[in-house]
């Protein structure tokens, strides 16, 4: 007997009411169940944080705290011993946690710049051919990054305070420079507004030499024709700098520190605890991201380097012009995890009694009691900063990538 090639539907099989009804039907599909899962676990999370939310809040009424951020409009009544913005018991919680922010994003740049400066030059110091330069480098990383930061921040702070004279007497170099236990204090100009137009005509200079940058690129491409841009955008940003200079005014009075009492007032100062803080955050990022450093030029082919010096190029050429930026697209990805670390690290600021925005909090909250309110603020600020971090990495690591073609 011949066979049939009409196929044998479900319902025929096992007979009509085995077939499943259509919401089964539906949940037997997997990207129906993997919806259905993400719902329900989203509503899982938010009964969570329900909860939690209402029985805070239950447990601060049933204690007679009050909630909310209307403290931060209240008189702070305690004193800052650094702070970039003028400030005063006097004024609010919130102007407060404004210095502490600002103090914190000071030391962080800071510490970046000189972390990354540092940590290239030992990291490329650690494939030098000379052996004591290589030796030295490598010790230099090998004894700081093995010690905890904060230790570090605590030997910092011990040496600046007990190896450095007080006030009274203060060494002095040379001028109105003063190195003290209690800070370095040096003459700064008396505000003009000529600063101001300087400064303007500093990022007009920047943004030209940028300009003449690319033209100095494309007519290279278009002719074969090098142009110093380096020189020419370096005079012309001092160019503009000095006609705003001189067309202001002049400026010459300058703000020196005098010794009044027991410490020097007037001029600028960059305090102990910022030195020890800044020491120590900088010296401990620089040995990680020397070898950073060090393994990205090492990813880079041997063979790069052999036909460089076969065209006789000299060897800074080499490393700045050809194998630095290729070994960036290594470098960069693990650099930005350093880079976060520094600013988080420096939240140990406390330790050594520099104003951050977590020594400032813990006051806050000490005389407020608002530890939750507190706590989120600096908690969303340093997701900020390290988001903020991010964005520009990866910004920045796109423009180093590849592109294909």
């Amino acid at each position: 007997m011949p066979k049939s090639n009409t196929p044998i539907s479900h319902s025929t099989a096992n007979g009509a009411g085995s077939q499943r009804p259509w919401y089964l039907q539906l949940f037997y599909e997997e990207k129906t169940r993997a919806i259905i899962y993400q719902i329900l676990v989203t509503g899982a999370l938010i009964l969570l944080g329900w909860y939690l939310v209402s029985n805070t809040l239950d447990n601060l009424a049933r204690q007679n705290i009050a909630t909310g951020y209307g403290f931060l409009s209240l008189e702070a009544s305690f004193g800052i011993s650094e702070s970039m913005i003028a400030y005063s018991p006097a004024d609010t919680y919130g102007k407060a946690l404004m210095v502490g922010i600002l103090n914190t994003i000071k030391v962080s740049i800071v510490g970046i710049l000189l972390a990354t400066l540092i940590g290239t030059l030992v990291g490329i110091a650690r494939l030098s051919p000379n052996w004591l330069l290589r030796k030295f480098s490598g010790a230099y990383v090998n004894a700081f990054r093995n010690v905890p930061v904060l230790l570090q921040l605590f030997f910092w702070y011990a040496l600046i305070n007990t190896g450095l004279p007080k006030p009274r007497q203060a060494l002095n170099p040379f001028g109105d420079l003063f190195i003290t236990n209690r800070g370095i204090y040096t003459a700064i100009p008396e505000y003009h507004v000529a600063y101001w137009w300087m400064a303007a005509a500093a990022l007009a200079g920047v943004i030209g030499w940028w300009a003449l940058r690319r033209w100095a690129i494309r007519r290279q491409q278009a002719t074969g024709q090098p142009f110093h841009h380096a020189i020419a955008g370096l005079a012309l940003t001092l160019a503009l700098i000095l006609l705003a200079y001189f067309a202001a005014g002049a400026p010459t009075t300058m703000d020196a520190p005098s010794l009044q009492g027991f410490n020097f007032k007037g001029g600028w100062n960059i305090s102990t605890e910022f030195t020890a803080l800044l020491l120590g955050l900088t010296i401990y990022t620089s040995t990680y991201i020397a070898e950073i450093v060090r393994s990205g030029i090492e990813s880079v082919p041997k063979g790069q380097w052999e036909a460089s010096n076969a065209l006789g190029l000299k060897p800074g050429h080499i490393l700045r012009e050809i194998i630095l930026p290729q070994a960036l697209r290594v470098i960069i990805p693990p650099l930005t995890n350093q880079f976060l670390n520094l600013t988080k690290n420096s939240s140990l600021a406390v330790a050594v009694g520099y104003p951050d925005l977590v020594s400032i909090s813990n006051t806050t909250m000490n005389q407020t009691g608002q530890a939750i309110e507190a706590i989120a603020i600096f908690m969303t600020i340093y997701l900020s900063l390290s988001l903020g971090i991010s964005l520009f990495m990866n910004w920045y690591n796109k423009r180093m990538a590849l592109v294909e073609r």
